[in-house]
């Protein structure tokens, strides 16, 4: 509105000395022209000044103005006239089906949106709204090629410790694509890696890269490829298995099977000093013979009962063959007094005559007889 009122102002000053100076009204009419020009430059508005996309993708632009003065627009891509729009009628018939308009959503002003469906490489270039006669303002539109990326050859395998050499290739990129690696998840730094570029006949690159990996562990490795207007990266991906090999194996058997043998004797000389002790034990408290322990009883009870029958006493000095425990003995006593010794048949005593009627008897000679003797302990 400034650049309106100043021009007023230029115009009523030019017009007083005009009529001062009686001159042409042919120059208050150019000025007339150019205040009303500046007045609307400020109104008019394309955005977003600059796009990038990749081909195929929808590209979009508006234009909108606060000025009531405009009757045509006109959308020029590259200089030539794509899509016109008539403030009384709106857009009219084009023949690029590819290219179309419509209005701004939501807005107060008079707005306009250039759609094109599916963008080429041709699209590339400048994009220009312009009110006639009036104002035009000018965007950038960059278009750019996705292309493809494989890493070449299929999973490896690798002993561990060795370095294995992996080749990525990107074709049919634009602008030059950046190529990165990943190893297990994580970015491989850009000086552990190289990267050759080619342009084609089409203007188009193609990029390889060669990087090598050591084989600690199994692992995925990636070839990850992008331009800007990539929200995510093409990527390719193989797999480098880790082997262990056989020596390495044989080390680890060995060394198992040595800790196993060292178990094992540590058990076996566990069991065999157990089997010791147990044995010591058994021989310094041997088990009683039953047989033995029924003959012993058996001779104390017919040792008993013949002293007791016969009157005499026990020899408790005399040791038998038998076991001297206390406690067995004790237990076989018992056994003893329970027992009833009423039928036991008694021996009589031996007579011995007097000498005066062995000296008044006849002397005979001496017969031999059996005499069973009970000796009494």
């Amino acid at each position: 509105m400034e650049g309106g009122r100043s021009c007023i102002r230029l115009l009523l000053i030019h017009r007083i000395t005009a009529d001062f100076l009686n001159m042409d009204m042919v120059p208050l009419l150019v000025l007339l022209l150019s205040c009303r020009t500046q007045a609307l430059r400020a109104q008019l508005k394309l955005s977003p000044d600059k796009l990038t996309v990749v081909r195929g993708d929808e590209a979009r632009f508006s234009c909108s103005t606060s000025s009531s003065a405009w009757t045509v627009m006109v959308w020029m891509l590259n200089g030539r006239p794509v899509q016109t729009i008539s403030k009384e009628t709106g857009v009219l018939p084009s023949i690029n089906p590819n290219i179309t308009a419509e209005r701004c959503p939501n807005s107060k002003e008079d707005c306009w949106v250039i759609v094109l469906k599916s963008t080429e490489r041709s699209n590339q270039g400048e994009v220009t709204c312009d009110l006639q006669l009036i104002e035009k303002r000018t965007a950038k539109l960059f278009v750019q090629e996705k292309g493809s990326v494989r890493v070449v050859g299929d999973d490896r395998l690798a002993f561990k410790g060795k370095s294995v050499l992996f080749q990525c290739q990107a074709e049919g990129w634009y602008p030059q694509p950046v190529l990165q690696w990943q190893v297990h998840g994580k970015k491989v730094s850009p000086g552990d890696y190289n990267s050759s570029i080619q342009e084609t006949d089409k203007s188009l690159f193609m990029v390889s890269s060669n990087v090598s990996v050591m084989a600690e562990r199994t692992s995925p490795v990636d070839c990850l490829a992008s331009v800007s207007a990539l929200s995510t990266p093409l990527k390719s991906r193989v797999t480098l298995i880790v082997v262990v090999e056989v020596s390495q194996v044989e080390s680890g058997c060995s060394a198992l099977l040595g800790a196993t043998a060292a178990l094992s004797a540590l058990l076996l000389l566990m069991l065999l000093s157990i089997c010791t002790v147990l044995c010591y034990r058994r021989r310094r408290n041997p088990e009683k013979d039953p047989q033995e322990v029924i003959r012993f009883d058996q001779s104390l009870f017919g040792r008993g009962s013949v002293a007791e029958a016969t009157g005499g006493s026990l020899n408790m000095g005399y040791s038998g063959e038998g076991p001297t425990d206390v406690d067995s003995i004790e237990g076989i006593t018992e056994v003893r007094d329970q027992v009833r010794f009423d039928t036991f048949r008694k021996v009589p005593d031996v007579v011995h005559s007097s000498s005066e009627s062995q000296a008044n008897e006849p002397q005979q000679e001496p017969t031999f007889s059996n005499v069973r003797r009970l000796t009494t302990v």
